[in-house]
């Protein structure tokens, strides 16, 4: 049986390290078997995971015996690696072992010089940080999981799920994965990559630039059908000085800081409204759907209505009931006839409560004992 020995590190992130677990010990083979053995293994028995303790029932040399190790994230991806963790790294890929790392995971594949002269990825959000801390290693941020052959990485979160299902039907086919996919409730494969989710801001421009008027007005004019002559002159500069400058300062042109700023506010559009892809290109400045699908694809990894099937929530125009039920409201503001209380969903986000204890227990996690 193909054994898989997850690694649980100081600070471990509990959502990293339940996915593997969780997709592991599930996956049945055609005759009922299970097709994985997981051990959850550390350093030490007891590993810091934030809310709770996890304490593991094996150590380090658990890694000697494992087809797959699999290194979820840490909530500070900067701690010092130590070294017994960076030396059984080392050995179990000189063994030929295959690894994996979930989300900031890479971080620790990295400092064990594993990622090396590989392409990688991480949690978009800490992708410029792998890639400063670690020129050696070509991270690409869009991707949701890349796949080297014996050393993978993910992006983060439920990026796990999709490499975890990868390396399911690498080790026993499609059939096998898809019934592991249907368990997670998750598509074998998701449209796109990491790039939809990225929250893309404009390059930063320093306070007091010469170009930040003009950002602001190409912020507030985007919609409009502007060439490079419209901007330089407004600007009052030459073409050829203004991209000079714009260069210097934004490190970009000016159509494409523009064509970002039309994305940006097209995302927001499919998020919001039920406008058809064509208002929403021409809404931004686009001068037609097809161009506005292109570019749109270009920036987000993604067509327009699939990232709306992906992002669209209740949005401003639409109600919810808070009753025992859950049903719907039917009138704008306060109780309905039936005593129902209600509110609006607005700018895209839903706020619930709950009751919460007195919290910072021990989580105990049980399996074969402790080498």
């Amino acid at each position: 049986m193909h054994t898989v020995a997850v690694l649980a590190l100081e600070g471990v992130i509990p959502f990293d390290l339940s996915t593997p677990i969780e997709v592991f010990t599930r996956t049945r083979l055609p005759d009922g078997r299970p097709g994985y053995r997981v051990r959850v293994c550390s350093e030490r028995p007891d590993v810091d995971a934030g809310l709770f303790t996890l304490r593991t029932s094996w150590d380090l040399d658990a890694l000697k015996d494992a087809d797959t190790v699999l290194v979820p994230g840490t909530a500070d991806p900067s701690r010092p690696l130590p070294p017994a963790v960076r030396d059984a790294l080392r050995e179990a890929a000189a063994a030929g072992t295959r690894i994996a790392s979930v989300c900031s995971g890479s971080f620790v594949l990295a400092a064990a010089g594993l990622l090396d002269g590989l392409r990688a990825t991480t949690h978009w959000i800490a992708a410029d940080r792998l890639a400063a801390g670690y020129p050696g290693t070509d991270v690409d941020p869009d991707v949701l999981y890349v796949d080297n052959g014996q050393i993978l990485t993910s992006a983060g979160a439920a990026a796990g799920l999709d490499l975890c299902l990868h390396m399911i039907r690498r080790d026993y086919g499609s059939a096998v994965a898809a019934d592991a996919a249907r368990l997670s409730v998750m598509p074998l494969e998701r449209e796109g990559g990491q790039a939809q989710f990225i929250v893309r801001e404009q390059p930063s421009t320093p306070r007091g630039a010469t170009l930040e008027p003009l950002l602001r007005w190409l912020e507030e004019h985007a919609e409009r059908d502007l060439n490079m002559a419209d901007i330089a002159a407004r600007s009052g500069t030459s073409t050829r000085t203004l991209m000079r400058h714009f260069r210097e300062q934004t490190g970009t042109t000016p159509l494409r800081w523009l064509h970002r700023a039309r994305v940006r506010r097209a995302q927001h559009l499919l998020e919001t409204t039920q406008h058809s892809v064509e208002r929403v290109a021409a809404q931004v400045g686009f001068g037609s759907a097809t161009a506005f699908r292109d570019r749109f694809k270009q920036i987000t990894g993604v067509s327009p209505h699939a990232y709306r099937r992906s992002f669209r929530s209740a949005t401003s125009e639409s109600w919810t009931a808070v009753s025992q039920a859950g049903h719907m409201a039917s009138s704008a503001t306060g109780r309905n006839s039936s005593g129902w209380t209600w509110r609006s969903l607005s700018h895209s986000r839903i706020w619930a409560t709950r009751g919460t204890g007195a919290g910072g227990g021990t989580c105990t996690a049980t399996g074969s004992r402790r080498m």
